[in-house]
């Protein structure tokens, strides 16, 4: 059925077809009965105890506008954002791109949302009961040298009512973000946001993990870096990762040559070699949570096999459907 549902998704422009499907995920997300099953295959991360250890990617519902319809395809958890402090459109339309012929996207998207304000409200009307993560990040107005200032705003707004929060420093598409993955800049804006989350887990009474999202295209001694940073400032997760600026999988092919993230099958390899990495420097000192290129079982597995605890999926779910998702949650066998 969804390879019908596809080819009218797919008529659409990227972003209207994104935007069509999150609205009538929203009106799903009303229905008094699952669109599909929750599938358990318990694991516990964190702290946290998942149902299963398949999650919504962020980016698929920035507002959390959608939250429940997303938990009823059976996520056993969903991260909603990016957020920022204010409301943003973005980088000029348009700025999503398929490659279709290898299941890829591009993105040049720019954190657009609503503000954080908007994000509480709807999460808070939310009814989904896995686990829900709140993805934060800062406006493109806010100088980069400021960018601290715009990652507490949301930590602290959103603190009370996430499971967990990750810090996203990895998106290609906003001015400057990624210097944030390095050196002294890194332990500062960590240092930061650890002495912040110590400070509204006394106040709530409850502790909240905080997760950095990195990007893929780090090299190896960039990753170690990263790895030494996320465990003397007991960070409490990572995702690898982010979108790719890399087209080498795609080169030649329609669309490959837009600016911007690529997502999808092509960015699996690479993303897989980020988690070996990684696991290796970190050995064990903190989970993993595998994002990025994630398409079927197999591509899971491999993750899973390569040192992440939990996966995260979007861009395969556009092309493979929700049976990707129930698939995954059911198959998956966990370290």
């Amino acid at each position: 059925m969804y390879s019908l549902i596809r080819k009218f998704i797919f008529s659409m422009q990227p972003e209207t077809a994104h935007n069509f499907t999150v609205q009538l995920l929203k009106l799903a997300g009303n229905l008094p009965f699952p669109i599909l099953p929750m599938p358990q295959n318990p694991t516990e991360v964190m702290g946290l105890k998942f149902k299963n250890p398949i999650g919504l990617a962020a980016g698929a519902d920035k507002n959390g506008e959608a939250i429940d319809g997303f938990g009823k395809l059976g996520f056993g958890f969903i991260e909603v954002g990016t957020v920022t402090p204010l409301a943003q459109d973005g980088n000029q339309k348009p700025r999503q791109f398929r490659i279709v012929e290898a299941e890829g996207i591009i993105n040049r998207n720019g954190f657009n949302n609503l503000g954080v304000d908007v994000l509480v409200k709807n999460v808070k009307k939310a009814k989904y009961d896995g686990i829900l993560g709140i993805n934060i990040g800062k406006n493109a107005i806010t100088p980069i040298e400021r960018a601290l200032d715009d990652y507490q705003i949301c930590l602290r707004k959103v603190y009370e009512h996430a499971d967990y929060i990750t810090v996203n420093i990895s998106s290609p598409n906003t001015k400057n973000l990624r210097t944030l993955q390095y050196g002294e800049a890194l332990d500062d804006l960590l240092k930061s946001l650890k002495a912040e989350q110590t400070k509204l887990s006394q106040k709530f009474g409850k502790y909240k993990p905080l997760v950095l999202k990195i990007a893929p295209d780090l090299s190896e001694e960039e990753i170690a870096s990263v790895a030494d940073s996320l465990v003397r400032h007991q960070i409490d997760g990572v995702i690898a990762g982010n979108t790719t600026l890399f087209r080498d999988p795609v080169e030649g092919l329609r669309n490959a040559e837009q600016q911007g993230g690529l997502s999808g099958k092509p960015l699996h390899a690479l993303s897989t070699r980020l988690i070996c990495t990684l696991a290796k420097e970190l050995n064990g000192a903190l989970p993993i949570i595998g994002s990025g290129g994630i398409h079927s079982v197999t591509s899971g597995q491999e993750k899973i096999d390569a040192g992440a605890k939990l996966l995260q999926v979007y861009s395969g779910m556009i092309y493979a459907g929700p049976k990707l998702i129930q698939d995954l949650a059911r198959e998956i066998k966990l370290g």
